[in-house]
């Protein structure tokens, strides 16, 4: 094993083909490192604490497209957060030696104060101040040395450096490593419509999608729209559909784009081509997701049996701390 990785993902809505590329890249890390994967509810409550109605439906949602993308229980401890009560001790302690400032010059906290607020969110909390704290303590509390982020993530990471780093100091130790970002080259995918693809804007193809479901959000994608007749010259470049080809169906990329800016295939056939191949992709994770909903106790069990694996680990390290900080 090259290390020990820790990343997580918060239970606020379906996972859409956006994430797709995450998971794959976590089903691959947990063939060369000790993995610990999250599903961070805490984190969820940061922005959401007056839904928590959905927070379990949406918990049993991700851990079944997490499996059926293929991570492995058996091969990485795969859990909620809330149930290694750890990760809310480490986070009360490191939050007695890690100075306010830090947690306010963070670029992602005012922004998104200012973004929910305008509409209608008051999110200015104790909670959402603290979560990168809470983020710090998810991966020290493995001492993950290694953790895929992508760049707009970096400032956390960051701050998780800079307060292993406070705590090894003021309580003369070696505890915590300095994690390292593995920088995942996660593909920027518009919505159907061309704007960010977003919940709130239902512009999103679901990794549970029908076919009939795929083939209809696909007739919906924005196309060139100096392209009047299918026989005009397109400009794929501007098109949505062929970012998605470029993503999702790179065999066919070349072809499709010689032939739109030849006139010699229509947008209607250049959707369809899409949406099979989109279908074709995601047919593996739906036929293994609905194998898994016949055996909910199966599930129940696996959270429950990642949670002891990984409160094996972490209250070692909370041992390690409070004999460190003499408490």
């Amino acid at each position: 094993m090259q290390g020990t990785v820790m990343s997580g993902m918060r239970p606020t809505g379906k996972l859409h083909i956006g994430h797709l590329s995450v998971l794959q890249n976590w089903v691959r890390l947990q063939e060369t490192y000790r993995c610990f994967f999250a599903i961070v509810d805490w984190h969820a409550l940061t922005t959401s604490f007056d839904e928590t109605e959905i927070i379990q439906e949406n918990i049993r949602d991700m851990f079944l497209d997490w499996l059926s993308v293929g991570l492995d229980p058996a091969k990485s401890a795969v859990f909620v957060q809330s149930h290694v009560k750890e990760h809310a001790e480490l986070h009360l302690l490191l939050s007695m030696v890690t100075p306010v400032s830090w947690l306010e010059r963070c670029p992602t906290y005012k922004e998104q104060i200012q973004e929910l607020g305008k509409e209608g969110k008051d999110i200015s909390t104790y909670g959402f101040l603290g979560y990168p704290l809470l983020m710090s303590a998810d991966i020290l509390v493995y001492k993950a040395d290694t953790v895929p982020v992508g760049k707009d993530q970096l400032p956390h990471l960051e701050l998780c450096r800079e307060i292993a780093r406070r705590f090894n100091y003021l309580f003369n130790v070696r505890l915590f490593p300095e994690p390292q970002a593995l920088l995942s080259k996660v593909p920027v995918i518009p919505g159907i419509d061309g704007r960010k693809m977003s919940k709130s804007y239902n512009n999103y193809i679901s990794l549970t999608d029908s076919t009939e479901e795929i083939r209809d959000k696909t007739r919906m994608m924005i196309t060139d729209p100096a392209r009047i007749k299918k026989t005009d010259p397109g400009h794929p470049e501007v098109c949505t559909v062929f970012v998605y080809h470029g993503m999702f169906n790179q065999e066919e990329t070349d072809d499709v784009e010689i032939r739109c800016r030849r006139g010699e295939i229509g947008c209607v056939a250049c959707k369809a081509r899409l949406a099979q191949r989109l279908d074709q992709l995601l047919q593996p994770i739906r036929d293994k997701r609905n194998e898994l909903m016949n055996h909910p106790g199966q599930i129940h069990d696996m959270l429950k049996e990642g949670a002891e694996k990984a409160r094996q680990v972490a209250s070692r390290t909370l041992e390690e701390v409070r004999e460190a900080m003499r408490i």
